[in-house]
Parts: structure tokens; C-alpha cells; sequence
């Protein structure tokens, strides 16, 4: 939204507090699988729309408001992108969700050191696979194609903060980490960064 100049109002979901906000019976009644995030959107006749699934969301947003384009014009380079956006969303984020490493330690009482090195064995594995991928294709530019962000940035650069923040080893990927950086400097995703969100802790 923040990459389209799209205006929207935040209501934070804490992941933490309260065993989980997103947990709550009010949060489920909008999203039922308590996952983040989930966009309501207010129609024209006075009801209301409800999304889940940022790809889902991210695909939405593309058709209501197509400029500026988060998806390249020729079908095989909207392809690619989308190839790079669901590497992330299908297979590197969900082994790894909050869920998941929660699931971990309290059902099969995996220790916290066990489980932050079934986080980054999985993170580092799939990082690593997106780094081959994005170094030898031609289509890479300052972002993960061409020179404006797209789906995929949108993606990435979550992941690779999460990866940061749970001291992931990124040495070995230089093509994300400078698309990282490239991403870092656009005001839509300095807004969009975690400390920069109304419910941010110190």
C-alpha cells in the first residue's frame, strides 16, 4: 500500500501478548486460521470485505490499483516474480512461522537452542536457494527484477529481517542483501518497517 501511495488505517495485532492477540476469539471472528495479516476492506454499498494471505492481498491490490505496478508487464517476468515471491511464502516462511517454533517447544519440548537452529537451517537453506536463483538471472536489477520493487521485494525483505533478527548466517548471499539494503532507502518500506509501526516496542 505504501508502494502505491494507497491510504489505510493500521490496527495492530501483537504476535506476543495476551498468549497472542491474533489468538483472540474478536481477531478469529475476522480471520479464522489466526494468522496475520488480514485486510478489511470497506465497500461501496456499506459492508465489508475480508482478506487473509498477503499474496492474496498483494495480488488484490494489483488489480484495483495498477499503477504504480508491482508486477512486470510480460507473462513469463510476472511469472518469475511470482516464482520469487512464493519461494518465500511457501516455502521458507511457513516452516518457520511463529506457529510453527511455538508448536515446537511446547509440544515436542524442543529446547530454545534447538529451535532457533531448525529456524536458521531452513531460513539459511531456502535464502540460499533464492540467492542462486536471483545471482545468474539476467532479470535481477537493484531488486529482485529490474530496477523497481515488485511482489518479490515485498517478500524478501521481511524474511530477510526476521532472518537478521534471529542471528541467521547471510554472508554467503550478497544479491539479497544489496536488494535488502536498495529496499531499506524507498520511504515505503521505512514506513512499513517493524520499529516504525504505531504499536512498536522500545
Amino acid at each position: 500500500m505504501n508502494l502505491k501511495g494507497m491510504a489505510y488505517d493500521t490496527v495492530p495485532v501483537h504476535l506476543l501478548k495476551h498468549g497472542g492477540e491474533q489468538l483472540s476469539q474478536m481477531y478469529r471472528t475476522l480471520n479464522s486460521d489466526g494468522l496475520v495479516p488480514t485486510m478489511v476492506e470497506d465497500e461501496a454499498a456499506g459492508g465489508q470485505a475480508v482478506l487473509t494471505q498477503s499474496l492474496a492481498i498483494l495480488e488484490y491490490l494489483e488489480e484495483v490499483q495498477p499503477a504504480p505496478a508491482l508486477l512486470p508487464a510480460a507473462a513469463l517476468d510476472r511469472a518469475f516474480v511470482r516464482s520469487i515471491a512464493l519461494s518465500i511464502a511457501c516455502d521458507i516462511h511457513p516452516i518457520n512461522n511463529l506457529r510453527v517454533l511455538r508448536y515446537l517447544v511446547h509440544e515436542l519440548k524442543v529446547d530454545e537452542n534447538a529451535k532457533n537452529a531448525w529456524y536458521r537451517h531452513w531460513c539459511e537453506s531456502g535464502l540460499a536457494a533464492l540467492e542462486t536463483t536471483l545471482a545468474r538471472d539476467g532479470r535481477t536489477g537493484k531488486f529482485c527484477f529490474g530496477d523497481t520493487p515488485t511482489f518479490a521485494d515485498c517478500c524478501l525483505v521481511p524474511q530477510i529481517f526476521n532472518a537478521q533478527r534471529l542471528k541467521c548466517n547471510l554472508e554467503a548471499m550478497p544479491t539479497l542483501m544489496r536488494i535488502y539494503q536498495n529496499c531499506q532507502e524507498l520511504d515505503a518500506f521505512i514506513q512499513a518497517a517493524p520499529q516504525n509501526q504505531p504499536d512498536a516496542e522500545a
